[in-house]
């Protein structure tokens, strides 16, 4: 009986230590696995940032922000979650500690926390506890960066605690879907212990999806960051942060063409990209005191369609004010958009129409000069957010060739803008350079106008044609403008109503 009995501890030992059979680990594959297929089907989150930076007007902090200050008057997390599922989001996704090291639950392991405040409502678990009532999943950011704790610059010692700190999370407040990591860039990738992070995330929720911001480097080895709209090619660029589910390169846009193979160490893998978009026209995360304008509608409706194209996702961040409460006119215009767009609870996302310009043949009267062609001509439809047209000229026009066989009934045009940045280095005020201007297109070998504009282009300009048209050719003129234009993105498209 005695060898029986030690023989069925080893057995319980062994089975205890053995690997999750059900976890999702990302291996060499080219295409989605369970987390990744999980991820994308929820497609559309509200990101919520919301700590002590809320109740200093500023985006990032030091950490010597005292906790004090945190005194929200009207606290109501419900509201966040209620406010999300009327929006249609999918997921909550919770900055439970920034960079300052501010943590919204009570941690055990430091007292720059909720519990330590005026205020001490877990709000972990108050959104976590909301997201179980109205059906929405939950995600937590969590900032590898801490600028408060002391043991930081310990390496052992701040990885144990940053162990101890998810543990917390993911035993007290699950299920969890995402861990979004960020603040990677004040030490060396190796340094975090990102592969002992993953591990303690796939062993709690086996189909949480795990990502570090920056992800993916140009380089193996190398922390030469490249841009989202860079990446195009397939099985070219590296891991930065291995193990990840996905790709972040916060706040930045995947190209149209945008691709999902990602090497490390001769393997390659399968990676969708998640986008970060501020409601906030002025592109704040942590709400201000000052009431801020949000994003129009046309442009919060084409970046969404952009950012959940080609399988990836999107997080759009809705912050509540230093009452605790999300201001109406911004809850007013997420379930606007939702509704816009015709979300519905356990349907696919919508989607845009046939992009019929994209990587098409484009030429420009004038183009800025600069050695390397940033400015071409056909930077206005390579599907890249990142690149841009530029003219020398303030009176200028770019003619785009598209297939005179296949009709069309939208135009998104994004204008670059003359761009100041706040005193908190992170807001911005942006004022478009273009005043009017008109679409022409090629019919029986002569130039038509089928739209003209007199108000600025702005952030995005959406042109819907009551009648489909069919050229070879279209034209944007600009005929007045405050300085020489510039134009991210030029998007003919077709539009089905039919679907």
């Amino acid at each position: 009986m005695k060898v029986i009995r030690e023989f069925l501890l080893v057995s319980f030992v062994c089975i205890l230590l053995l690997p999750d059979l059900n976890a999702q680990v990302i291996t060499p594959a080219r295409t989605p696995n369970a987390t990744q297929k999980a991820m994308q089907n929820r497609g559309y989150g509200m990101f919520i940032h919301f700590g002590i930076n809320t109740f200093a007007d500023i985006e990032w902090s030091d950490g010597t922000i005292p906790v004090e200050k945190y005194h929200p008057s009207d606290l109501d997390p419900d509201q966040w979650v209620r406010v999300a599922k009327q929006a249609g989001f999918r997921y909550v996704l919770l900055t439970v500690k920034h960079h300052d090291g501010f943590c919204l639950w009570d941690s055990r392991f430091t007292n720059y926390d909720v519990a330590s405040s005026p205020v001490k409502t877990d709000i972990v678990k108050a959104v976590a506890d909301a997201c179980r009532k109205y059906g929405v999943q939950f995600a937590v950011y969590y900032s590898l960066w801490d600028r408060h704790e002391p043991v930081y610059k310990d390496r052992k010692a701040y990885q144990k605690y940053m162990l101890d700190q998810l543990t917390e999370l993911f035993t007290g407040y699950g299920p969890i879907c995402e861990l979004w990591l960020d603040g990677g860039w004040d030490k060396k990738p190796e340094e975090w212990g990102i592969e002992e992070i993953y591990r303690l995330a796939k062993k709690y929720y086996p189909d949480c999806a795990v990502s570090v911001n920056h992800t993916i480097v140009s380089e193996e080895g190398k922390r030469n960051y490249t841009p989202a709209g860079d990446m195009t090619e397939n099985d070219r660029f590296y891991f930065q942060y291995f193990p990840s589910d996905f790709r972040l390169w916060d706040p930045q846009l995947a190209n149209l063409s945008d691709k999902k193979q990602y090497l490390h160490k001769g393997g390659s893998y399968y990676l969708p990209f998640e986008h970060t978009i501020c409601l906030s026209k002025r592109w704040n995360w942590f709400q201000k005191t000052a009431e801020l304008p949000v994003r129009d509608l046309d442009e919060l409706q084409e970046l969404f369609y952009h950012a959940t194209a080609n399988k990836n996702t999107l997080v759009l961040n809705v912050p509540p004010d230093n009452t605790g409460r999300i201001r109406e006119y911004e809850a007013n215009a997420v379930i606007a958009l939702g509704k816009r767009l015709g979300i519905r609870e356990g349907k696919p996302l919508p989607v845009n129409g046939s992009f019929l310009s994209t990587g098409r043949n484009a030429s420009a009267s004038s183009v800025y000069p600069d050695s390397k062609g940033v400015y071409a001509a056909t930077a206005i439809n390579d599907g890249n957010m990142q690149s841009r047209w530029a003219s020398t000229d303030t009176v200028a026009e770019v003619v785009i060739g598209l297939d005179a066989a296949k009709p069309f009934n939208k135009i998104s045009i994004f204008e670059y803008q003359d761009v100041a940045n706040d005193a908190d280095g992170f807001s911005q005020y942006r004022t478009p350079r273009i005043k009017r201007y008109a679409i022409d297109v090629m019919l029986d070998k002569k130039w038509i106008t089928v739209y003209l504009g007199e108000d600025p282009i702005g952030d995005c300009k959406v042109i819907h044609f009551p009648v489909a048209y069919k050229t070879g050719n279209l034209r944007l003129r600009v005929l007045k403008a405050t300085a020489p234009p510039s134009i991210y993105e030029l998007n003919v498209i077709y539009m089905n109503d039919k679907k």
